[in-house]
């Protein structure tokens, strides 16, 4: 039996409203993933089909833990029965929104012409398809960032209010719509998706195919779905599709962390719920189980400075605790010295572990001094954010290997691995091919395997050419075997050793240590490969794809080790630390000069708010009076963020050294400072 009288009246009042639309305002820190969990459980306890209910996050980190917490909480039957199998395959859908489009395309997709067996493009195959469009469509000489073109190509795919503001101009929208055009026909041709596609290529399957959505909303009949003021357009438009008629749609969600218009989010999602649900019953989670009444008093303080909010007043019964530092400090590198000065004397004097403290900044450029003053001081530290597993060069040509076999028409894995390591398939023998590819409106594959484009070839490249067809194919024939003891991870360490690769690891890297962490990658990653599933092509399309979707998996490993977290602003949401350090806290920096010009000010006083809450314990906060920037220190001024904390829950690094510190505490100070150096 589900005890319901664990949660608060608030969250309990949220966890019992199951039907119908509910909006459930949750404030940083008010334990809106226990109501979650309860809310799916107290569904089931009811009577609901667990196969009827959808929740939908934002990461596989946010899904994961959900599902295991709802786990814990579902009665379990137990042994081998038919009921005990059904109750296990028979549980809540917990996902992202790529998951959720991914589960639907793999049923659906060939009603839009693609094959079942799609591939999902990650950022690097994208650049490089759009690098492949750049090239023919450029002029001689002209020079266009891939980069800023795949943002522009996401932005006008998602559409919405923020893809409006980006194309105000005609002929910015007009070349979008060509290079779109061309990008989608490149990747429809290699069978392959974006990230974006998965999405909206779901809303075009809905829109052309209403038996689709028929099936769909009779499968998930109650809808979750979290951080909600995330949502952008082509998102908002997935989930109003599945729960027009039913209409028990729940969202959870802060409009006063809504951090990411960059990106498309659309906090408006939430603030207009009332317009396409006018029934819906909204509940407020008010009490923080994080932070100090300090805290909260002036992240509230911050925060209604914005006028366009839904109203909420965060509060706490951990007491008032100690005041917010405000420090002042010449320059950058002063800055940093000095926060890691407070970080040490707070280990040694308090003994507080390195984990328990946080810096939080608002650019990636801001780490560089507070990296080397951690590293001067022999301080450990985790930079959130740094070169992903996955984007390693030998992981990213394994994966394209894999995909080639899976997919041999995917050009932009086959181009990756043709010639790597050399096996005679020059640069000049790859465009070549690709031209007569474009000719010929084929895949390159298809075009290696072509002898009218073959001859053309001199006798050593025609070989090389029909040895690679061949070693593909052959790889090919490998995986469609039935034989259950074949292992994927065996098969991957077969292949990579016949073309060579380890051995080409091993010859390019300067020392051993470092070309056998290389080989070492690899190994570790093929011995996951053997994972769900039956037959091997099943298997390998299953590594593939939780790789591929599991994007953030790096970010979410356990550090094990004892360091100090360094991470941005827009990466800590979510996140909680007992001692908080904010660094830069100046005009231009916070708020970005961008905001001023764009009009986001609000979004940037919401990443400042965001920032405060992650602070359980204690709170600092600094800025400086110049910054380097290429070697030449400006002067910088004062966030106008500064002027909206309260004066009586701020104490400066001035005013602190004035005042006394009582007797009892300077003796317990100095006996821990002791027990730390004699231990």
């Amino acid at each position: 039996m589900l005890n319901l009288s664990t949660l608060n009246p608030q969250q309990r009042q949220a966890a019992e409203t199951i039907r119908g639309p509910v909006l459930i305002l949750a404030g940083a820190g008010t334990g809106k993933t226990r109501v979650i969990t309860f809310r799916i459980a107290h569904m089931v306890e009811r009577g609901i089909a667990p196969g009827n209910i959808l929740g939908v996050t934002f990461t596989n980190k946010a899904a994961r833990e959900m599902q295991e917490r709802v786990n814990k909480l579902l009665p379990k039957s137990k042994g081998q029965s038919p009921k005990a199998k059904a109750d296990k395959e028979n549980r809540p859908t917990i996902c992202t929104f790529h998951s959720l489009c991914v589960r639907i395309l793999r049923m659906h997709i060939d009603k839009l012409g693609y094959k079942k067996n799609f591939v999902i493009y990650d950022e690097s195959e994208q650049l490089a398809a759009v690098k492949k469009i750049l090239s023919a469509i450029s002029a001689k000489g002209e020079k266009t960032d891939p980069g800023a073109v795949l943002g522009m190509l996401s932005k006008f795919k998602n559409g919405g209010e923020s893809s409006n503001r980006a194309f105000g101009d005609p002929s910015v929208r007009a070349l979008a719509e060509h290079v779109a055009k061309r990008y989608e026909s490149a990747l429809h041709a290699c069978n392959a998706v974006d990230f974006d596609d998965l999405i909206l290529l779901t809303l075009r399957l809905f829109r052309e195919h209403p038996d689709a959505l028929a099936a769909c909303r009779a499968k998930y009949q109650y809808v979750m779905v979290d951080e909600y003021q995330d949502t952008n357009a082509a998102q908002f438009e997935l989930v109003h599709s599945l729960t027009q008629e039913h209409r028990n749609f729940c969202v959870v969600g802060d409009d006063d962390q809504s951090i990411y218009g960059w990106r498309g989010a659309e906090v408006a999602n939430l603030l207009n719920m009332e317009k396409h649900f006018p029934e819906i019953k909204v509940v407020k989670l008010e009490q923080n189980y994080r932070s100090t009444t300090t805290i909260l008093n002036a992240a509230n303080a911050i925060i209604k400075n914005n006028v366009q909010r839904r109203g909420k007043n965060l509060w706490s019964s951990k007491g008032a605790g100690a005041k917010i530092l405000l420090n002042t400090f010449g320059n950058d590198e002063d800055e940093a010295r000095e926060v890691v000065a407070a970080i040490e004397f707070k280990r040694l004097a308090y003994r507080i572990p390195w984990q328990d403290c946080a810096i939080l900044f608002r650019t990636n450029q801001q780490s560089r001094p507070l990296e080397t003053a951690l590293r001067a001081a022999n301080v450990r530290y985790h930079l959130i954010g740094g070169q992903s597993f996955f984007d390693r060069r030998e992981i990213k040509d394994f994966l394209a290997y894999l995909k080639t076999f899976v997919n041999p028409h995917d050009d932009i894995s086959l181009l990756r691995i043709a010639n790597t390591p050399a096996r005679g398939l020059s640069d000049v023998t790859m465009e070549r091919l690709l031209g007569a590819s474009h000719d010929r409106k084929c895949s390159v594959f298809t075009a290696m395997k072509n002898p009218l484009v073959t001859t053309t070839f001199q006798t050593n490249t025609r070989k090389s050419i029909e040895a690679f067809v061949e070693f593909i194919e052959r790889g090919q024939g490998e995986l469609q075997t039935t034989a259950n003891e074949f292992r994927l991870q065996t098969w991957a360490d077969n292949f990579l050793t016949e073309a060579g690769y380890f051995a080409e690891l091993r010859r390019l890297e300067k020392t051993p240590e470092a070309s056998e962490a290389r080989v070492r990658n690899l190994k570790e990653l093929m011995a996951t490969m053997d994972g769900a599933g039956n037959a091997p092509v099943e298997r390998l399309d299953n590594f593939l794809e939780n790789i591929t979707l599991d994007s953030d998996r790096e970010e979410e490993k356990e550090n094990t080790q004892d360091a100090v977290t360094l991470i941005t602003m827009h990466s800590c949401k979510g996140l909680e630390f007992p001692h908080v350090f904010v660094v830069g806290l100046e005009d231009g920096l916070l708020p970005h000069t961008r905001s001023k010009v764009e009009g986001t000010m609000d979004e940037e006083r919401r990443l400042f708010y965001v920032a405060v809450t992650r602070a359980m314990q204690t709170l600092a906060i600094s800025h400086c009076g110049g910054r380097k920037k290429y070697g030449q220190l400006l002067p910088c001024h004062p966030s106008p963020f500064l002027k909206e904390l309260p004066e009586e829950l701020i104490e400066t690094s001035d005013s602190k050294s004035k005042t006394p510190v009582a007797q009892e505490s300077s003796k317990n100070l100095f006996a821990a400072m002791r027990g730390a150096i004699t231990q």
